[in-house]
């Protein structure tokens, strides 16, 4: 909606801006965290969470399904299709195709995010999972199937952007860094069912086909849920406080969302949450939009440092190369189970939906700092054991086993939960669509350089180097979270922004 000219300005329900010395006293409660309870219905927030959750779901499918898809659709006997004699660059582009989709789906998201709003962005993800799915499934030839891997990939890039925005800035905040924690879980289920799919197709004629076109009704379900889903409040009083629409229609809009998204029981405070928030984010100051230069300047600098630095760290401690080595270790230690890499694979998974699910539980018990800074030094430990297991040890298989478990275990409380969780909640507001997408991006493009690079430095330095490697740059990690990534428990996302950074 057009900016009206005869609209009232934002002082009418905020307060105007104070000289330095006023706004340090009325900004003094918001710094010290003194703010009032929030009110919130578990029930009502439930759907608010699962179907943006419900991109991370089919992110992690794709993950899952994929390792069996390539199997089957290269069966003389079992693939249906002509051409299923694929080479290894063929191969390449048919498991890396979404990934190669979700860095364009980021790129795309740093220009279009402040414009749709969240909830839009979510609702054109789910399309473009949908198209991608039933093109990738009903794919005549190889073409036509990477291009449907890179259409499923671009959703992915526009989900995994704005899912987390959308969960943070709706979720009640005692209970935000559980929502936010829980996508992560819904990824990993979304990997072990992507596995247990996959197995069960994959000896089925055509079953890659099924493998990928499973993922349309789930894309539907997604869709249907964010249209009916409000935007988030916190994006109209953006816009509003940035005057791209009428003001008081947008405050009235948030009022009815918040309403939507707490429960009928808590109506009546709406409108005092509307106005507190829009008094926060006058002493903030995010009336103009944020420009390039900006973002690399004062608290949009840091909040770059901070999300672009854990998700790169996340991707180069060796997630996900370290489970390259999980079938061959189980094999060492004795279980012949290990023989069939899909069921090292669910094996894994199971463990990593137990350990994700420990840190939904306890994250706002605990905080973001001490699962990263307990679990990243877990990961030091099993980064070193591994290493030393392939340089030194290598009769010691139970050590290895060890080292794995740890590892993937340590990750699912730490990196894997937490990085997804900081990267919400650090960013300032008029700053968070972009940033976010940089910082997706960033993961993104590491991801695809580590698998990249991975094989090529395992030959050339051997498993053991490259676990050192990986234990080294786990320590600088460790080192970066202590000095660098705050405490956000328990804040609310204006005031991580007045007081972290």
């Amino acid at each position: 909606m057009a900016s009206d000219p005869e609209q009232p300005p934002v002082s009418s329900f905020s307060q105007e801006r104070k000289s330095s010395a006023e706004v340090t006293t009325e900004r003094e409660p918001l710094l010290n965290g003194f703010h009032a309870s929030e009110n919130y219905s578990i029930s009502a927030a439930i759907l608010p969470f699962l179907f943006p959750a419900f991109g991370g779901l089919l992110f992690g499918y794709d993950i899952g399904a994929t390792s069996s898809a390539t199997v089957s659709i290269q069966s003389p006997s079992q693939s249906g299709i002509t051409w299923y004699n694929l080479d290894s660059v063929q191969i390449g582009l048919l498991t890396s195709g979404s990934l190669y989709g979700a860095l364009i789906g980021s790129v795309l998201a740093f220009n279009i995010a402040d414009f749709l709003g969240r909830r839009r962005e979510l609702i054109v993800a789910a399309l473009l999972y949908l198209v991608g799915a039933l093109i990738t499934a009903l794919a005549p030839t190889f073409l036509v199937l990477v291009a449907g891997r890179l259409v499923f990939g671009i959703g992915i890039g526009l989900a995994m952007h704005a899912a987390p925005m959308y969960i943070a800035e709706t979720a009640p905040t005692p209970i935000r860094g559980q929502l936010i924690s829980l996508k992560e879980f819904f990824i990993v289920i979304g990997i072990v069912a992507g596995y247990g799919l996959g197995s069960l197709w994959v000896d089925t004629v055509a079953g890659w086909r099924y493998m990928y076109g499973i993922s349309s009704p789930i894309a539907v379900i997604m869709g249907f849920g964010m249209w009916w889903l409000p935007a988030s409040p916190r994006w109209l009083l953006l816009r509003a406080i940035q005057r791209k629409g009428d003001v008081q229609n947008l405050k009235d809009t948030a009022i009815l969302s918040l309403c939507q998204l707490q429960g009928r029981t808590f109506h009546d405070s709406a409108p005092q949450q509307v106005d507190d928030i829009m008094a926060e984010l006058s002493y903030i100051g995010v009336e103009n939009e944020v420009t390039f230069v900006e973002m690399f300047r004062g608290k949009c600098k840091k909040a770059l440092v901070i999300s672009a630095g854990l998700v790169l760290f996340q991707q180069i401690t060796g997630q996900p190369s370290v489970l390259y080595y999980a079938a061959s270790i189980l094999q060492s230690a004795g279980f012949s189970l290990a023989s069939d890499a899909t069921r090292v694979s669910i094996l894994l998974g199971v463990f990593k939906l137990i350990m994700t699910g420990v840190a939904v539980v306890v994250v706002d018990r605990l905080g973001r700092r001490p699962l990263l800074l307990g679990g990243v030094s877990g990961i030091v430990v099993s980064l070193f054991l591994l290493g030393s297991y392939y340089i030194f040890l290598d009769n010691a298989a139970v050590l290895a086993v060890v080292g794995l478990l740890l590892y993937v275990g340590c990750y699912q409380i730490s990196f894997g939960p937490m990085g997804w969780l900081m990267i919400a909640e650090i960013f300032p507001l008029r700053l968070r669509g972009r940033g976010l997408s940089i910082a997706v991006l960033v993961n993104f493009a590491a991801n695809a350089l580590v698998t990249f690079a991975f094989s090529p430095l395992k030959d050339l330095l051997g498993a053991g180097i490259l676990l050192y490697i990986f234990c080294a740059i786990a320590v600088a990690s460790l080192v970066f979270i202590y000095f660098i990534v705050p405490e956000t428990k328990g804040l609310t996302l204006e005031e991580i922004e007045a007081k972290c950074l």
